[in-house]
């Protein structure tokens, strides 16, 4: 049996507690942890029940780890599973946690593939094949992926993607323009029919408003 002996909050965030027994240093934990737990000075724990605040604690560390790397933006199963890796969490709470936030709705690849699809199609507009790639370095499974990307248009997304660059190079002669934008869409992972395509119509657009 082992006794608490000191029960600190840590200096630097009072969500933190740390644990003395027998005068050492044991453990750091939640603070919510501690209070559910009960932990209170001169309480005896014996060595199963410390194994198990251990446990616990750690389950805790991965969840809150988890909460915090989804708050910037949605996440795939496999870049959770990654980042939790990094952290040296223990297999087992890594997939505790993981079946945790499929749970709560809060780890889902279709819903991740449909985000990180219409994200870039607000903001960043890009080819399907990119798309694909760039979803499937996220760890998402082709079938999802299949299911997902298939709806986007790569002819929309090419003009979409087109607009704001042709604006800004609409001073320049045509063949300036064609190469510079032609150049912009390749980069975009555009195939060469779909920026021929693209720079016709958007060169006659922009004639028809200067008239």
């Amino acid at each position: 049996m082992s006794k608490i002996t000191a029960l600190r909050t840590n200096k630097r965030t009072d969500k933190r507690v740390s644990l003395f027994l027998d005068g050492k240093f044991a453990i750091s934990l939640d603070a919510e942890a501690a209070v559910k737990e009960g932990l209170k000075i001169g309480q005896e724990l014996s060595d199963n029940q410390l194994e198990v605040l251990v446990r616990n604690t750690g389950l805790g560390s991965c969840l809150n780890v988890a909460y915090r790397y989804l708050s910037y933006r949605p996440r795939s199963e496999a870049e959770m599973r990654e980042r939790l890796q990094h952290r040296n969490f223990e297999d087992s709470q890594i997939e505790i946690v993981i079946n945790k936030l499929k749970e709560q709705n809060l780890l889902d690849d279709t819903a991740f593939a449909q985000f990180w699809k219409e994200n870039r199609e607000s903001f960043r507009p890009i080819s399907q094949r990119l798309t694909r790639l760039e979803l499937r370095k996220k760890g998402v499974a082709d079938e999802i992926i299949n299911e997902v990307v298939s709806q986007t248009d790569d002819k929309d997304s090419a003009y979409r993607a087109a607009l704001s660059k042709a604006k800004r190079l609409s001073h320049q002669e045509y063949e300036t323009f064609r190469r510079r934008l032609s150049d912009y869409l390749k980069r975009r992972g555009f195939d060469y029919s779909v920026i021929n395509q693209t720079i016709k119509r958007v060169w006659q657009e922009l004639a028809e408003q200067s008239l």
